[in-house]
């Protein structure tokens, strides 16, 4: 894609945006106009996203990297119970919990970033 096309594509979500901000949920009274869209999302619903969730950082130098064996403890930047971040093509989209599912962990989504502040984040 484009500069061009991604930038015209960040307007257009950016305009959406302001729509749901404003409380009309960015819906058009003309039906014509929302079958357009649809087939205009139709267009990237295949496109594949890396999603990241990311629990903690750290930093470390190469000597301890090489000296972790199983069972080593690595301290993260972050303290136990605080919201884990996820990611979108490195771009910050919501925060969350762990949870365990059918012997899976999970993540439980507690907060959203707005549909602004995203749009906001691809400039």
């Amino acid at each position: 894609m484009t500069e061009d096309k991604l930038d015209d594509l960040a307007d257009q979500l950016m305009a959406e945006a302001s729509g749901m901000a404003a409380g009309n949920g960015g819906k058009k009274a003309d039906d014509n106009n929302s079958q357009h869209k649809d087939k205009n999302l139709n267009l990237i619903l295949d496109i594949p996203l890396k999603v990241t969730v990311e629990l903690g950082r750290t930093k470390m130098p190469v000597s301890e990297l090489l000296n972790l064996t199983q069972g080593s403890v690595i301290e993260l930047n972050k303290l136990a119970g605080e919201p884990m971040e996820v990611y979108v093509n490195d771009k910050l989209i919501a925060r969350g919990e762990a949870v365990v599912v059918n012997e899976k962990f999970g993540v439980r989504l507690t907060d959203i970033i707005s549909p602004a502040e995203r749009v906001e984040q691809l400039r």
